[in-house]
């Protein structure tokens, strides 16, 4: 694997964990300037629609505490 020119070492070189905090470090960035991130069509239907549900009925659905639970459960 090739190093993108801004990278200074080949990523296969570095450790497990430096490569999870790259990749951590290259999301932020992202996250950063998602405005510039486009959604479908289908995209933005199903959020404005989740909104929509949600405004309706803010207490419907789980928390993400209990989300954790059940997925660490299974």
């Amino acid at each position: 694997m090739s190093s993108h020119p801004l990278l200074k070492v080949e990523i296969s070189e570095l450790s497990v964990a430096e490569r999870i905090q790259l990749a951590e470090d290259l999301w932020d960035s992202i996250l950063e300037q998602q405005e510039e991130i486009p959604l479908s069509a289908a995209q933005q239907q199903e959020l404005d629609r989740r909104l929509e549900s949600y405004k309706k009925n803010p207490a419907s659905g789980s928390n993400w505490e209990d989300i954790k639970k059940f997925s660490q459960t299974e």
